[in-house]
């Protein structure tokens, strides 16, 4: 008799869920939520004004997400409910919550709706990056041995930047939180009861490692004195394997989606690393590229080296047995939608209305007609900051080349053009460092709906590029960690890399490099890297002197 399980995708603006056949992958039904309040970056839900970079979200639209897509995914499957076997949760990460000791966020209280640090502060809330600074210099200073598992820097968009933060400009609201947990690892709780904290959160987001745990309680305590014991009194050390069981669905999981009491529920993992067992991908060589709203590069490797501006390296942090390493561009997608929002002509969108496209369409259609470095143009990436190879968010985007000719078409293939020169840094520095990259393959939203795209990244990359089989690959993930939770005696399996094989793989399509294409912005891209060190090493620091004005 056939089993299912159900992948969670939380994402940034939505949540998606998948039922998706055990044996095969089979993709049965798929519904999508999107959460009303967004991300919250101008005010909170009362009217309160935020400071400049924060990135705040709430946690209700997480559950009301979760009850919706559920219901909806399995009554449009059609699958019985007693042959569902596990579910499955991925986030974006870090999410940061403060909850009570009843798991309760605080930012739903009276008392605190109307305090920032009270809400859930996502990956682009970078308030943070005087704190990270601040740590990574006292790392630095003290010779820490974590910091080299992190490329030598510490990232405002990671745990402890955050509890730093709020223990000293919150101290109140610091001291009446009981835990400080991630989104994906509440929403575990949420469904079984059990507070297990994912491995791959807490390797990538809060510098736990299998040998030496999270940083020591002195190193803490020399940041803020509050620190000292926040692991044991505000976080956890029950750090938990990826593929295995946080519990089984409560009481409380089937009120929220409608499924039978008992069914296995998987360790929560990270949207990025979770897409790498859909790919079918579980040795060493493999690159994956998550095409979205930022991007985020895995790469698998069988031995830990030091990397430079590397976002995180963790043993059996994405699929156990192996060393996940693991790097990214804040801002991809986010960089188009800026551009679409804000600076698209009346007359493009009349024309594109007029021809029945969406905006990216529209500017696609002209973009694809340009050839390469036929602008003039030249970008830098940073349009949200600089997460790898520099994680410096307080670098900003440059276009150099504009002139009064300029056509806007011609600025949107730059900002993918310096979204491809970024990655292409990314990979080297990997193969700098002794990791060569075998295959590179690409999953999201843009490898599926825009070729132009990924010739680009082909061209820049001067490799081939595979793409995921799913539309919904990291929901797919999160439905193969759901399978190795319920175990093979239920239909599921024992272990990822079985559970991959038998539910993951590509797509037919490939982009290969075009010659002529790789020669210019082989070109082009020296010149990238000029414009990187230049403005992003020190040399000239006005983008941070001007930032100030802000």
């Amino acid at each position: 008799m056939a089993k299912y399980t159900i992948g969670l995708d939380y994402g940034t603006l939505s949540v998606r869920a998948l039922v998706v056949d055990a044996a095969d992958g089979r993709e049965l039904a798929v519904a999508e939520y999107e959460y009303p309040h967004a991300v919250m970056s101008e005010s909170l839900p009362n009217g309160r004004r935020l400071p400049p970079d924060y990135a705040l979200q709430h946690p209700q639209d997480y559950l009301e997400g979760l009850s919706v897509t559920v219901r909806r995914a399995v009554k449009d499957s059609g699958v019985d409910l007693t042959d569902i076997v596990g579910i499955g949760i991925d986030f974006t990460s870090n999410s940061y919550l403060p909850v009570d000791a009843d798991f309760y966020p605080l930012c739903l209280k009276k008392e605190w709706e109307n305090d920032p640090h009270a809400w859930v502060k996502i990956w682009k809330h970078h308030g943070t990056q005087s704190y990270a600074e601040k740590m990574e210099a006292k790392a630095v200073e003290r010779g820490e041995s974590f910091l080299k598992r992190y490329g030598g820097k510490v990232s405002p968009a990671w745990m402890f930047p955050r509890l730093y933060e709020t223990a000293v400009e919150d101290p109140e609201l610091y001291d009446a939180a009981a835990k400080f947990i991630e989104a994906g690892d509440w929403m575990v709780w949420q469904l079984c009861g059990q507070e297990k904290r994912s491995l791959s959160m807490a390797g990538y987001k809060a510098f736990w490692s299998k040998k030496d745990g999270y940083p020591s309680e002195d190193f803490l305590k020399s940041l803020c004195p509050k620190l000292e014991h926040v692991v044991d009194e505000k976080l956890s050390r029950d750090v938990c394997q990826l593929g295995t069981k946080a519990g089984e669905l409560n009481k409380r999981g089937v009120e929220l989606t409608g499924l039978p009491e008992g069914i296995a529920v998987a360790v929560a993992n990270i949207d990025a690393h979770v897409s790498m067992p859909p790919m079918g991908l579980t040795d060493s060589g493999n690159l994956l590229m998550i095409l979205g709203t930022s991007t985020c590069h895995v790469m698998l490797g069988s031995e830990e080296k030091e990397v430079p501006g590397v976002g995180g390296i963790v043993e059996d942090g994405v699929i156990p047995g192996t060393i996940g390493y693991e790097s990214g561009q804040n801002c991809v997608g986010d960089s188009l939608k800026w551009f679409v929002d804000n600076c698209m002509p009346g007359a493009y969108e009349r024309a594109a209305e007029a021809a029945g496209m969406t905006k990216n369409q529209y500017l696609t259609s002209l973009a694809e007609k340009l050839r390469p470095g036929q602008s003039g143009l030249l970008a830098l990436d940073w349009w949200n900051g600089n997460r790898s190879i520099l994680c410096d968010y307080d670098l900003t985007g440059m276009m150099v080349g504009m002139t009064i000719a300029t056509k806007p078409e011609e600025i949107y293939r730059a900002l993918i053009e310096a979204t491809a020169y970024g990655t292409r840094r990314i990979v080297d520095s990997f193969e700098e460092n002794g990791l060569p990259v075998k295959n590179v393959v690409a999953c999201g939203g843009i490898s599926k709906k825009n070729p132009m795209f990924m010739q680009i990244y082909a061209d820049v990359l001067n490799r081939e590029i595979r793409i995921a089989r799913s539309s919904q690959t990291p929901a797919l993930g999160s439905a193969i960690f759901a399978a190795c939770a319920a175990g093979a005696e239920n239909g599921g399996y024992d272990s990822v890399v079985e559970a991959s094989h038998a539910m993951g793989g590509t797509s037919d399509t490939v982009y290969h490099p075009i010659r002529e294409n790789v020669e210019i912005y082989d070109e082009l891209y020296a010149e990238f890297l000029k414009l990187h060190d230049y403005f992003g090493r020190g040399e000239n620091n006005v983008m941070k002197r001007i930032r100030k004005f802000r």
